[in-house]
């Protein structure tokens, strides 16, 4: 695994300042201390003077030297650091996708998704009926989940932090819209990627990130699933690359809708609520006997 390229120290450089010598606020003392209380480093070592003596040119030797998980771990800290300084001061963000960007990187060094610190939705838990129906997620939590989906495009392809991302992310979008969403847990050795709640059912979720469309055979072990459980359970599968066209002919789903990657990024992208979308799902499964429709012709412009 790389440490951080060229094309990556450009982002670091926009967020964080590094080619001015200086990073961030930090003097001199408070940046040693900080690597020595987040990352365990002394980052004033002569392994991280190879390009000068300032912080940023000892950032800048840490991260191409130093082993990836350090890297990303100290990404994540400064990520941090930034933006409690920026939003404490009211600063608005002046680098586009910053988030996305930089959970990309971090991701592929073997790091987790870093977490939004704007203001969040305040909704309710879980949601019911009319409230569900006239709730409105948070415009800002809206437009950072359709950054961190775009991100999506921009990870390496890792299959694992891929799907653990779309699985937060998804896991994220419900909550927005008042859905109790959860995330992934394991059963008698059965994998779920998480679950939310819609009306007066608890839907399992499967998500899945790669390349190759998903057949019939995958469904079907998804269907299986829901069907062990009571009968107030569903399902919803997400494809982000869809589902083959023999599997959509042949597939008979009970309990269970389909969306794939254009469905979440519609939703994303127009601001669509996603119980409404929910609801439409399962009334033309009803109505048509078949578990897919994409979002575009359910809601169309």
């Amino acid at each position: 695994m790389d440490q951080v390229r060229p094309v990556e120290l450009k982002l670091v450089d926009e967020l964080f300042g590094m080619n001015s010598g200086y990073v961030l606020e930090f003097s001199n003392s408070t940046f040693a201390d900080f690597f020595q209380r987040e990352v365990n480093v002394d980052i004033y070592d002569e392994a991280y003077a190879i390009y000068g003596s300032s912080k940023g040119k000892h950032l800048r030797a840490f991260l191409t030297v130093s082993q990836p998980r350090a890297i990303a771990k100290a990404l994540a800290a400064l990520w941090e650091y930034r933006e409690l300084s920026r939003i404490g001061t009211g600063q608005a963000e002046a680098v586009i996708r910053a988030h996305g960007r930089l959970t990309a990187i971090v991701e592929r060094l073997g790091g987790h998704q870093l977490p939004i610190y704007e203001a969040q939705n305040t909704a309710p838990k879980h949601l019911k009926g009319a409230d569900q129906k006239s709730f409105r997620a948070d415009e800002t939590t809206l437009a950072k989940l359709e950054e961190s989906f775009l991100a999506l495009h921009e990870m390496s392809d890792e299959p694992q932090a891929r799907g653990l991302h779309f699985e937060r992310l998804l896991a994220d979008l419900f909550n927005a819209w008042g859905m109790d969403a959860r995330g992934s847990f394991t059963l008698r050795g059965e994998q779920i990627d998480g679950s939310f709640l819609h009306g007066n059912f608890t839907y399992l979720l499967e998500a899945k990130w790669q390349r190759a469309k998903t057949d019939a055979a995958t469904l079907r072990g998804f269907q299986g699933k829901v069907d062990e459980r009571n009968e107030w359970t569903r399902g919803l599968f997400v494809s982000y690359s869809g589902f083959t066209d023999v599997c959509l002919e042949t597939f008979t789903a009970k309990k269970i809708i389909l969306a794939d990657g254009m469905d979440v990024f519609d939703a994303l992208s127009r601001r669509l609520s996603l119980p409404e979308i929910i609801t439409a799902k399962i009334r033309h499964a009803s109505e048509y006997r078949k578990p897919f429709e994409r979002v575009r012709k359910l809601f169309p412009l």
